[in-house]
C-alpha cells in the first residue's frame, strides 16, 4: 500500500523557493511563506528563497544558478502559470528541462479539481529535471501551493515514502 513507511530514515534535501510576481515582496508574499514553513516543518532545509517579476529573463537567470548550485536539489516556483499574457513560468523554465515529469501536472490537477473544480484548467503547473535539480512550477495561490506541496511534493521528498519517490533516484540523476 502506497505511503509513508515510518521505519526508514528521512532524508532532508534543499530546497529553493522562487515567487514570480509583478506585485508581491519577500514580505507580501504569502504563497511563498507557505511553502516556505511547510518545507521546514516537513524536515527539509529553505537553501534559498526570491521573489521577480513576470520576466522570463529574470526566472530563468535566478533558475539557472540555482540549478548550478550543488547545494540545492529542488526548486519550487510559485506564481507565473496562469493564461494571461504575463504568465510566462513555463515558457521560462520548461526550455531548461532535460526531461518533463508529465505525471506531476496530471495528479496536481487532479488534487487542485478536487479544491477548485475546473477551475484548474486555468493552471498550467509543470514540472521537470534540469541537470540534476528537480524543479516544479506551482500557481501563485496560497490554496494552489498548499494543495501542490501537501497531497503531492512533500510526499514524493520524503525518503520514507513507498513505493518510490524522488529523494532515492537524486543519487543517479546524472548517470550517463
Amino acid at each position: 500500500m502506497p505511503g509513508i513507511n515510518e521505519d526508514l530514515e528521512f532524508k532532508s534535501v534543499r530546497i529553493a523557493i522562487l515567487a514570480v510576481s509583478d506585485t508581491r515582496d519577500l514580505e507580501s508574499d504569502t504563497s511563498g511563506q507557505t511553502l516556505a514553513s511547510r518545507i521546514l516543518d516537513a524536515g527539509h532545509e529553505l537553501s534559498d528563497r526570491k521573489v521577480v517579476r513576470d520576466d522570463t529573463a529574470a526566472i530563468q537567470k535566478v533558475v539557472l544558478k540555482w540549478i548550478d548550485d550543488p547545494s540545492i536539489d529542488v526548486v519550487i516556483t510559485t506564481g507565473g502559470t496562469g493564461l494571461t499574457g504575463r504568465d510566462v513560468t513555463p515558457e521560462a523554465l520548461t526550455p531548461l528541462f532535460d526531461k518533463v515529469i508529465e505525471g506531476f501536472s496530471v495528479i496536481f490537477h487532479q488534487v487542485s479539481y478536487q479544491t477548485v473544480g475546473l477551475s484548474t484548467l486555468q493552471s498550467r503547473a509543470v514540472a521537470g529535471l534540469s541537470r540534476g535539480t528537480f524543479i516544479f512550477c506551482l500557481p501563485g495561490s496560497r490554496g494552489a501551493v498548499k494543495d501542490g506541496w501537501d497531497k503531492v511534493i512533500s510526499y514524493q521528498l520524503d525518503s520514507r515514502y513507498r513505493p518510490c519517490n524522488l529523494v532515492e533516484i537524486m543519487p543517479r540523476l546524472m548517470e550517463v
